[in-house]
């Protein structure tokens, strides 16, 4: 049986991995370390919960074992989707290069510029970041990647769901040709394929395990649940999943669960601490403090349930998950081999239960046709759900057919009478209203209106219009008529008396 001792790792690495415990390498390991050390490009394909943190860990600990770093120039870089698998990577690397003077920087989101532009400055062997935040300070001027010599992508992916794929292409370009490419995913997909054909060079390929297969010593099923009514849906699945964590007893020491949506990690979360449950919520909406302090608790068993967004889904090493309960079918196939993998890891069993609702069964399609393999069905531990007519009579099913309402207003008792007391009714009306009927003659029969005597023409009248008026009148008009000007007339009198 081949161990560590026997892949070529400097004595001070072997020293810190046998204090961790581990002498005996994975197949992920076994078949990237060699390589590695070669020199080589590496394609790892291997699903999670195998070891790929620590089959690059490893190797490029040995090869930065000599030389020396120079300020905000680092020697290699660690590409991770998400913080919490950052994070992770720096805790390895913590501890496997603890007998070594090798310097590392974490540069994540959530935390101070300045502090990490300080660690920079120094200059560090190993830079570990997430590629948002790397390209912040490329773009910033604080960081230059000409002196990298190997680097690392894990999780590629994931990178691909999260949309880092253009960052991951400018962040390769920075870097120089001759660099070692180390490169780990779980799943194949075209845009991965595509990336590596373009920036490795005859890379040695390991695939220890088919591309999105899931872990033989998990357990899996799938409960298919129909809501008794959709405005109750909510409730019901949430009970439903407490009914299954109680069904699973004691031998559910801790889980995670996983939703698709934020607000329903916040939800589920809260539902649960309501029943008894401890649980506390974890996506990318809250602080990185925040979420540091809650994977810490769940870590050292003082938090039993952790509700994750699949921010939670890729590289959180937490060997001692018991089970993995989907809440949601993830919307991407994909992630439902990342999240089962948080249980059943370094050998462990464990068991991955998920419920379906009926919009969810197309979800469903694409995850067992990704896994080639049909998820067993399992029996809802409610049974058959309460009626509605239990319920109060609140629902929309309960309630009676809205009418719709005219735009007149109508009478009553005409719309709960007989048609032949309408009838009946409407004739009496005309009968004993016949004030009514005279005081509104029809408008056929009305007068016609007195015409108004024509008004004089007002003095402020343009002479045109009066003058147009006249015309229309068929009057004849002899010189000025009566409209002959005042200072006019006066001198024609004067004239005559003259």
């Amino acid at each position: 049986m081949t161990k560590f001792s026997d892949l070529n790792l400097d004595a001070k690495v072997l020293k810190a991995v046998a204090e961790t415990g581990y002498d005996t390498p994975t197949p992920i390991q076994m078949g990237a370390i060699v390589p590695a050390l070669e020199g080589r490009d590496v394609l790892g394909i291997a699903q999670t919960g195998t070891g790929k943190t620590a089959a690059f860990t490893l190797p490029m600990i040995t090869l930065l074992g000599r030389g020396r770093a120079r300020a905000r120039m680092p020697r290699s870089l660690v590409l991770a989707p998400t913080r919490e698998l950052a994070a992770q990577v720096a805790e390895n690397f913590d501890a496997y290069a603890k007998y070594t003077k090798l310097t590392k920087a974490l540069l994540i989101g959530g935390t101070s510029f300045k502090d990490q532009d300080k660690l920079i400055d120094k200059g560090v062997d190993v830079l570990i970041a997430t590629p948002g935040r790397l390209l912040d300070h490329l773009e910033r001027g604080k960081l230059i990647l000409t002196d990298v010599k190997i680097m690392v992508v894990d999780e590629a992916d994931r990178m691909l769901d999260m949309g880092f794929i253009p960052d991951i292409e400018e962040i390769f370009k920075r870097t120089p040709f001759t660099r070692q490419t180390l490169f780990f995913s779980a799943t194949m997909a075209p845009e991965i394929e595509r990336i590596t054909n373009t920036f490795l060079s005859n890379p040695a390929k390991i695939e220890v395990a088919r591309a999105a297969t899931t872990n033989v010593n998990i357990k899996q099923g799938v409960v298919m649940f129909k809501a008794s009514a959709k405005v109750k849906e909510a409730a019901e699945k949430r009970a439903l999943l407490r009914a299954l964590i109680n069904a699973e007893g004691e031998a559910c020491s801790n889980a995670i669960i996983f939703c698709n949506r934020k607000a329903d990690v916040d939800v589920v979360a809260k539902s649960l601490n309501k029943y008894g449950y401890d649980a506390a919520p974890i996506h990318g909406d809250l602080d990185q403090s925040h979420r540091t302090r809650t994977l810490e608790s769940f870590r050292d068993n003082k938090l039993r349930f952790l509700v994750a967004s699949d921010v939670a889904a890729r590289g959180l090493d937490i060997p001692a998950v018991t089970h993995v309960f989907n809440f949601d079918v993830p919307s991407h196939a994909e992630d439902y081999v990342h999240r089962i993998g948080r249980t059943g890891r370094a050998g462990r069993s464990g068991v991955a239960i998920m419920i379906c609702a009926g919009r969810d069964e197309k979800n469903l399609e694409d995850v067992e046709r990704l896994v080639q393999n049909a998820i067993p069905r399992l029996d809802n531990p409610l049974g058959v759900t309460a009626p509605v007519a239990q319920e109060p009579a609140t629902t929309e099913e309960s309630a009676p057919p809205k009418r719709t309402r005219s735009r007149s207003r109508r009478n009553p008792a005409k719309e709960t009478a007989a048609p032949e007391e309408v009838a009946a009714a409407l004739v009496e009306t005309v009968v004993d209203t016949p004030a009514v009927a005279e005081a509104q003659p029809e408008p056929q029969q009305r007068s016609p209106r007195p015409q108004r005597e024509p008004q004089k023409p007002r003095e402020e009248q343009p002479r045109q219009h009066r003058n147009n008026d006249r015309r229309d009148n068929g009057a004849k008009v002899v010189g000025m008529g009566d409209d002959t000007p005042a200072f006019i007339a006066k001198s024609f009198e004067e004239r005559a008396k003259g």
